[in-house]
Formats: structure tokens, sequence, C-alpha cells
């Protein structure tokens, strides 16, 4: 069993990720998060909103609808471009991205003839209102940029921010994927973190390069292996059509190098068509000089679910018997675990419980009381809870537990009325 099996196993035993529809059969390129996973996402993107829209008063934050007026996707350029090339195999009908595969003539599966490429439009469609025509036809948005473009107007209104400045969203995104992907790597639906970084056009480079930067910084903050991180630039026709230079962060899958982050230079591609099919005019005018300009972009675009992956494929650890997940302890889903040692003793587990509810209010914490206490240990070593507090007789006697870490198994006698402002130290390292 290769490491990808692994975490893919491990992810559906410890409620992290399901196969999504498992009962009806599944679904391809489908996933449910489950209680752990619902909680390392909202951790992931919690952590990115604070570095990225609390700790920045240049970058403002936006929620906008995944059904946008068609129109929109028109100016934007998705309708007409937002295309890859399909090929389907005569004899096993599996479909295929074009330029994914080595030979253009021979079925990766099964050695079979493949059709001629058609076009294929990645966009889900759907329809608006009671009856189905193209007057009601509308999309689920494949990227979540263009409700920042068609608000930029709206932070200047309302903000008045000086140049240069960002929009930052997270959200669900919806592409009509040809091929599987590796797990999570891969979806029909997935979530985005993206930033547009309005600026002069001239000096781009120096800001694309920072940003560059920015996205290593924040995968290696993760706790994302940096020896398995490198960037690649796009060849000229790899490039959207809305690019003048993308740059994409790779990370090592057992599979090979995939991209996880995207930064792109988009020029004023975006406000300039925008304003030509709208009507209205998306310009910025100096609040000093009173010049008028399109400011040009830089997009750094981050995925939930790719910062998730490799994450899990670097955290997973085997040290004998023990499987441990040594994720990073601010993206943990659970800081501590509090257990009695034993559970059919009445005042171990009201003593027990008394912790519980005092540590609550400060941290996420898990309640176990299943089985011996290593085993227990085991448990939350391998859903990557960084810290086990357990209650013991000599608790009873003197008001100290025992904390035990996560990575190095080994265990501090803590007074109980210290442990908060302990866990606080040892989380905030």
């Amino acid at each position: 069993m290769d490491l990808m099996e692994k975490v893919t196993a491990l992810a559906k035993r410890r409620g992290y990720i399901y196969p999504g529809s498992e009962i009806y059969g599944g679904l391809a390129n489908t996933y449910d998060f489950g209680p752990l996973g619902v909680e390392l996402k909202a951790n992931i993107k919690r952590l990115w909103w604070k570095r990225f829209v609390h700790d920045r008063p240049e970058i403002y934050g936006l929620d906008g609808s995944i059904i946008l007026n068609p129109a929109i996707w028109k100016a934007s350029g998705h309708v007409e471009s937002f295309t890859d090339d399909l090929v389907e195999c005569k004899a096993c009908h599996h479909r295929f991205r074009a330029d994914q595969l080595t030979d253009s003539k021979k079925c990766p599966d099964c050695g079979g003839e493949l059709t001629q490429p058609r076009k294929f439009n990645g966009m889900f469609k759907t329809f608006i209102g009671a009856t189905e025509g193209e007057g009601s036809l509308a999309y689920l948005r494949p990227e979540t940029a263009q409700n920042i473009f068609v608000n930029f107007s709206n932070i200047l209104d309302t903000f008045s921010p000086p140049m240069p400045f960002g929009i930052a969203q997270i959200g669900k995104a919806f592409r009509n994927e040809i091929t599987t992907g590796q797990f999570i790597f891969r979806t029909l639906e997935f979530e985005q973190m993206e930033i547009e970084y309005f600026i002069r056009p001239e000096g781009w480079e120096a800001v694309f390069e920072t940003w560059q930067k920015e996205l290593m910084d924040w995968a290696t903050s993760c706790g994302i292996k940096e020896g398995k991180l490198k960037f690649r630039e796009h060849l000229d026709k790899e490039r959207s059509h809305y690019s003048k230079k993308t740059v994409d962060l790779e990370y090592e899958f057992p599979g090979g190098f995939k991209e996880i982050y995207g930064l792109a230079y988009r020029g004023d591609y975006d406000l300039t068509n925008h304003s030509k099919h709208s009507g209205h005019e998306l310009s910025y005018r100096d609040p000093k000089t009173q010049e008028k300009f399109t400011p040009h972009v830089v997009e750094p675009s981050f995925g939930v679910e790719r910062t998730a992956l490799p994450m899990l494929l670097d955290s997973y650890s085997e040290e004998g018997e023990r499987i441990i997940l040594k994720l990073k302890p601010q993206l943990a889903p659970y800081k501590v675990a509090v257990f009695p040692l034993l559970a059919n003793k009445e005042q171990l587990v009201s003593k027990a419980k008394e912790v519980y509810e005092l540590i609550k209010p400060k941290f996420y914490a898990a309640w176990d009381e299943r089985g011996n206490i290593g085993k227990r240990y085991f448990s939350q070593d391998e859903i990557g809870t960084p810290f086990c507090v357990t209650i013991d007789f000599d608790t009873l006697k003197d008001a100290t537990l025992t904390v035990r870490d996560r990575d190095t198994t080994k265990q501090e006698r803590v007074s109980v009325d210290k442990l908060t402002q302990y866990l606080e130290n040892e989380l905030g390292k």
C-alpha cells in the first residue's frame, strides 16, 4: 500500500474524508468532509484569512455568489475559452484530456483506439427559473475571481483604498472535470482562497516576485515540506486566456509533481473587458494626482483541498505500531484530548469531566473513555491531536495531571490550575 492509499484509508477510517454518495455506489470526483475534515478545512481557511486579510490592512474580504449573471462569463472569456480537448476510447469509452496523454492515439487504460479531440467546456450549466431555455441559462462559477472584479467599484466607493490594494475571497468553485484525480486532488467542486491584487502597470514584476515568495511561505507554514515543493512557469500554450505570466507551485505527490497553487499576472484583461461589456467604467483615480487608469492585477490562488492533501501526506508517519499525523498544532482538528485513566472509576471520570469543561472554552477538545489508555493514546496520535491529558489517582491527591506530547510521547505532570496556560504556551510554539 503506497502513501496515498494509506492516507486515503486513514481519512475515511478516522472521519476526515468520505467518498461522496457512497451508499449509492459513489459519484466520481466527489468527497464529503467528515467531523475532523471539516475542522481541518476550517482551520486552514481561518489561518489563511488571518494572514492575508486581518494582518494586511490593504486587503479587503468578500464573499460572492456562486451563481452570477451569465453575461459575466461571456465577458471574462470563459464561455468561449474555458475549454479542454476531450478524447474518448472507442473500446472502453473512458474519456481523457488530450493534453494529459503521452500517446494521443492509444487509450492508457485498455490500449484501445482514441477518437479525434473535440472541445469540452468545463463549466457546469444550470437554469434559473421554472423553465429550461437559453433565456434562463446560467453557470456554476468555475473560479471565484470574477466576483471580485465585478465588485471592484463597490470596494472603491465604500473604502477608497490607496493603490496597491487587494480583494480576497474564500469560496466554492465548480469544474466539470474530464479525468479523475488522486483522492481530493481533482474534484468537481472545491474551495479556492484567492486574492486579486490591484497595482499600477509599472513594476508588476516585483509584485509578482513578492507574491511568489508568499505562496511558498504559506505552504511551509502549514507543514508542507519545502523539499517537496517547486515552482514551474507555464509555457505560452499552457497559459489561460487572461494571463500574461503564470507560475504554479507544485508539490511532489506519490505520482509526481502537480500544481497546488497558482500565481498569474492578469494584466488589465478583466477590468477592461467588464468595463466594455457592462458599460460600467472600472477604473481607478489617484486621490493625489487625479490620474485615472485601469489597474493591473496579480492573482495568487490557493486551493483549500490542495493544502489539506499535502499536509496529510507530509504529516503521516509510522513508528512501530503507532500511526501518527504530525499536523501543525494550529491546524489539527482537536488541540487536546482528555481521558480518565479508568472509565469505571466514578471519581476519575468526574474529575476528568471537570478538566474537560475547564479547557473546552479555550480549545477544541476531545473526550475519550473507551478502551485502555494505550489504545486511546494511539487513536489520538492517528487523528493528529497534539496533546493528551490523563486524570489519574494522583490527580485526586495533589491536583496534578499528565500531559502527553503526540510527537515525542514525553509525559509531564502539570497542575490542573495551570493546564490552560501550559497548553496555550505549547500550542503557540
